[in-house]
């Protein structure tokens, strides 16, 4: 079991979502909810136990089948694919623990969903194979767009199908890529790949930039970059609150797939190659950032905010990520896993804030007081305060090591204004979106009838503290935590370790 443990946070989430298709989990919804529940807790300690296997021993490779690159199926474990494993799972168990208040019964097969989107999201995470990655954007995308039809309506099918079309098109660029990187580099073994590609002469390399600005394409569509995010703003805004947390991780994929690609295999050893998508990824970054702080300041509710906080985060790490420096990454590693948690916690907030004000929901303006105004008002004033990078909060910290790591690049002068900007706006946005909800009110004495009955349920408040939780404890433990960030960087970055032991299969 010890030696499986790089294939078990995959295989776990597989196994859960059948079982909870089967009887007795299958119709009965007690059994449904609590198995769903303990499943998810069990991926998440795995992961976590995966996690001090690899700080303990190192890298972990897991050739399934013993078949080695370039024809095997691989899946690594270091530093960082484990950190977003673990983040993911802990998602999977605050967003199924959150549903089992009564969201999961809007619709059919919530809980097998979320196990199978979390499958393919950790495979994402995991998998030394282009085409692989490839095959967990497919398992993950499936689930989410059942996910988006979940409890829906005709906003958000109008919503769900623009998304669709948006990833099948994604989706065939992505094959028509490997089909042309496979033609020139005869393997999609990501470290074979990258030994491979500094060695290409002539018409080749031509080839493998086609490809590789092609994979570009495809991973900022599903990061949600400039041009590409059009989709973003209205989906998770239309979704169920507890899917839109669920997917606040999805773009970090995009994100995630980025760093790999464009570190390992066309990174600082690439020849003719190196840094080919620095000059797109910076330009694109900044354009996302100015368009997601516009989006902030021009949203009306606080599903649509959070969906544009989304945004500026995705525009804040691929700007990291251009950089492509150690203390970059290290820095892109922390504000990835801070924005996760903040905003996976801004769309719960949201759907608890609109629950106990009636008719207004969670619209931006007066309206009946939430029936508890101290609970609510004190964990959005957590989350507000991380997401506006203010002290002491894990925001802060994130912000000025991200300012830090960007002092000496290349477009700084650029970089720094816009994001602090975006900042300011973000600032403002969040300010006046709080002291509307919890200072204006149109009448104090009325509130409605079911607002007063609807008050936070006890599964939902344990989720909600475990994610707000986070901005303080990232704080606390900024130390260790900007430790391992930096070591999970130092090894990203670390060219020959990475291909000598991923291509030995860990040996």
């Amino acid at each position: 079991m010890i030696q499986n443990l790089t294939f078990l946070p995959v295989l776990l989430p597989m196994l859960a979502g059948v079982i909870l298709l089967m009887p007795p989990c299958g119709k009965n919804k007690t059994y449904r909810r609590i198995t769903s529940v303990v499943l998810s807790a069990v991926t998440f300690l795995v992961s976590l136990a995966l996690l001090l296997k690899v700080q303990a021993d190192g890298i972990q490779v897991y050739a399934i089948g013993d078949w080695n690159a370039p024809f095997g199926i691989v899946l690594v474990a270091d530093p960082l694919s484990t950190l977003l494993v673990c983040l993911t799972t802990l998602l999977g168990v605050v967003c199924t623990l959150y549903a089992s208040a009564g969201d999961d019964a809007k619709g059919s097969f919530f809980h097998p969903l979320v196990h199978f989107l979390v499958l393919g999201v950790n495979g994402a995470f995991l998998t030394g194979d282009a085409f692989n990655l490839f095959v967990f954007f497919e398992v993950l995308l499936i689930a989410s767009y059942s996910l988006l039809m979940h409890g829906g309506n005709k906003q958000n099918t109008r919503a769900a199908l623009q998304y669709v079309i948006m990833n099948l098109v994604g989706s065939a660029v992505f094959l028509i890529a490997l089909g042309v990187l496979y033609g020139v580099l005869g393997t999609l073994n990501m470290a074979d790949m990258a030994q491979k590609v500094a060695h290409l002469q002539g018409d080749d390399v031509y080839l493998a930039k086609i490809g590789g600005l092609l994979l570009l394409v495809v991973f900022a569509l599903k990061g949600a970059l400039l041009p590409l995010y059009l989709w973003l703003p209205n989906t998770y805004a239309t979704a169920m609150p507890v899917v839109a947390a669920l997917f606040a991780i999805m773009t970090k994929v995009g994100v995630y797939s980025m760093m790999r690609v464009y570190t390992l295999i066309f990174g600082d050893e690439a020849g003719e190659l190196s840094h080919m998508a620095q000059n797109w990824l910076w330009w694109l970054a900044l354009a996302t950032i100015v368009m997601g702080a516009i989006g902030v300041l021009a949203s009306q509710d606080l599903r649509k905010l959070t969906a544009n906080l989304v945004i500026v985060s995705v525009g804040t790490l691929v700007a990291l990520v251009a950089v492509q420096t150690i203390e970059a990454s290290s820095a892109a590693i922390y504000y990835l896993v801070h924005s996760t948690l903040v905003t996976a916690a801004l769309f719960i907030l949201a759907d608890l804030i609109g629950r106990q004000r009636g008719k207004i929901s969670d619209r931006i303006t007066a309206g009946p007081p939430v029936s508890q105004p101290r609970l609510l008002g004190v964990c959005f004033l957590i989350a507000a305060v991380a997401v506006m990078g203010m002290p002491p909060l894990s925001g802060f910290i994130g912000k000025v090591w991200l300012l830090r790591a960007t002092l000496n690049a290349e477009y700084t002068v650029v970089f720094w204004p816009l994001y602090l900007l975006a900042s300011l706006a973000i600032l403002l946005a969040v300010s006046k979106a709080g002291s509307t909800i919890f200072w204006h009110h149109q009448d104090n004495a009325k509130v409605t009838e079911s607002a007063v009955k609807e008050r936070v349920h006890p599964a939902q408040l344990v989720a909600l503290i475990i994610l707000i939780s986070g901005a303080p404890l990232m704080s606390i433990f900024a130390g260790p935590l900007s430790e391992y960030a930096i070591g999970a960087a130092t090894q990203l970055h670390d060219f020959n370790n990475n291909i000598n032991l991923i291509l030995s299969g860990g040996q």
